[in-house]
């Protein structure tokens, strides 16, 4: 039996998590131990698959034994693959990060019953996308980890949280509305859905009717992955969540769009008709969102406008369309995932260890917490594309695919990642010198909890005026753990992993590359669905 026919696993075994979750809502340490244990062994399973399909190439599985078009069909590709693995490893990280956030509070009445299951859904929902050979399917996958998201981001039902889930909402209702409504047209046009089969009939229709379709998608993903103009509703939205809900949404669920985009892009519109449109959203994407960046005092509002303006080099890539920009793209994507969502993390902790997310009331933490300051200094300079870190590679194989296509309009988008990577190292040198290396007293308005807090930073000094100042913070709690290894410990694990991309980066370029030649080739995704020969 091929390996890769172990792929529905990868939607199934979480769902069967979250069941088995559900179950045990009233146990909570065994809620923990199943979605942790889950998510183990579906990330072994997705690196099986990784290795199989690196090896073999695209793999299709048709669930029920109903050959495509008319069947389920899911694939495994080196580009889906990756995907997958990736997900589950920043996913895995972040649960683990949760559970320990609730072990360290004793937050026995909290919302993390529901938490779990939910959780475990939402990943399915990530791992049904990128597995997805028809656009239904994909359809159903945004549907499954959006209505997890929702539940996520309102947990604890405070007035702010409940206010960006409404937006939140509102938005996702409109980009699937108009994704199901081209999903329709498409099957009108054409009589199917399957991706592959759509490859084969697409050019047959009238140029007009193929720009009407392809601008619809366009624009459904682009809701989702938060591309300028389209992202106006994210930085008011993921801030209010709990820091691991909102590290999951940056790494994840934008990038489940950015996937729908590529995917779509070179396998059912190839060409060049809307390339130059792809450069001017890139390049704006990038410059409104890293000028948002500077503009915020907030850590966890100023990391959302960087992943909007970070997107854009994704996009970037897959303007180029080159074997160059759509391998260095499906590079960035990785790393971004990986160095977002600890950067997210790490901002967790600082609240919990400065009493605030806001600069202007940060200071002294370089002396008090000096683990907190390397793990945020790390993936803080990967972003901004330091070398020798895997930022500074994948923008550097962007630049030299726009150099490579030498348009005007390419090389003014060089310039903009150029200014964009500056920009995105003065916002995180700005977080630096205020949060970690001013004193608590230089802040405009220091958290008194900074004030209180001992050399080691570990527990709350006591008296009388902290313990007002924790009573709803940290459940009334005499003294409460600061920096609880629970937490620390994942957050290490995926700055890490951040690292380990940059030692990686030959393995993993290599593997962007195959997967950006398949991707445009597009004769080895639609003869594992359709048959040897039907390329042609």
């Amino acid at each position: 039996m091929n390996t890769a026919s172990l792929a529905p696993l990868a939607v199934v075994l979480p769902f069967f998590g979250a069941a088995l979750a559900f179950i045990l809502i009233r146990h909570q340490r065994s809620q923990r131990v199943v979605s942790v244990s889950i998510l183990a062994v579906t990330l072994v399973l997705e690196v099986i698959l990784l290795l199989s399909v690196w090896n073999t190439g695209a793999v299709a599985v048709n669930l029920g034994g109903w050959l495509p078009p008319f069947g389920i069909t899911m694939v495994v590709d080196q580009f889906s693959a990756l995907m997958l693995v990736v997900s589950s490893a920043i996913s895995l990280a972040v649960l683990i990060y949760a559970a320990g956030q609730g072990m360290a509070d004793g937050d026995e009445d909290g919302p993390i019953s529901i938490f779990h299951p939910t959780y475990l859904i939402l990943v399915a929902g990530v791992s049904n996308a990128f597995l997805a050979g028809d656009l239904f399917n994909l359809y159903v996958g945004f549907e499954i980890l959006l209505t997890a998201s929702y539940v996520l981001m309102t947990l604890g039902g405070t007035t702010p949280r409940i206010r960006a889930g409404v937006t939140y909402v509102v938005v996702s209702v409109v980009s699937s509305l108009l994704f199901l409504i081209a999903i329709a047209m498409i099957y009108a046009s054409t009589g199917t859905v399957n991706m592959a089969d759509l490859a084969l009939k697409l050019g047959d229709l009238d140029p007009a009717t193929q720009m009407m379709l392809h601008l619809m998608l366009l624009v459904a993903f682009g809701i989702k992955a938060a591309v300028f103009p389209l992202s106006f509703w994210l930085p008011d939205s993921y801030p209010t969540a709990p820091a691991p809900v909102t590290a999951v949404f940056a790494g994840l669920l934008t990038k489940v769009g950015v996937y729908a985009m590529v995917r779509t892009e070179t396998l059912l519109f190839p060409g060049d008709r809307i390339n130059t449109l792809l450069m001017v959203v890139a390049g704006l994407t990038m410059l409104v969102g890293i000028l948002g960046a500077l503009a915020q005092t907030d850590i966890k509002r100023m990391l959302s406008f960087t992943l909007v303006s970070h997107i854009g080099y994704m996009v970037f890539g897959l303007a180029v369309a080159s074997v160059v920009g759509i391998g260095s793209a499906v590079f960035y994507v990785v790393h971004h995932i990986t160095v977002q969502t600890s950067l997210f993390l790490v901002t967790g902790l600082i609240e919990r260890r400065g009493g605030t997310a806001n600069m202007d009331r940060l200071g002294g933490l370089a002396k008090l917490s000096p683990l907190l300051a390397v793990l945020y200094f790390i993936p803080a300079i990967n972003l901004a594309g330091i070398p020798p870190f895997s930022g500074f590679l994948g923008k550097l194989g962007l630049m030299q695919a726009g150099v490579e296509l030498g348009t005007p309009l390419a090389y003014l988008l060089v310039a903009a990642g150029a200014a964009t990577s500056l920009l995105t190292l003065l916002v995180m040198a700005r977080v630096w010198n205020r949060a970690f290396w001013r004193t608590p007293e230089d802040a405009v308005h220091p958290d008194p909890i900074l004030l209180a807090t001992g050399p080691d930073g570990s527990r709350l000094r006591n008296s009388e005026d902290v313990s007002e100042i924790t009573s709803g913070r940290f459940s009334s709690r005499d003294s409460v753990d600061l920096l609880p290894r629970t937490m620390v410990y994942p957050t290490v694990g995926l700055v890490a992993l951040g690292v380990s991309l940059t030692v990686l980066a030959g393995p993993l370029f290599s593997l962007s590359d195959n997967a950006a030649r398949d991707l445009l080739d597009r004769t080895p995704y639609i003869e594992a669905v359709l048959g040897e020969g039907a390329a042609e």
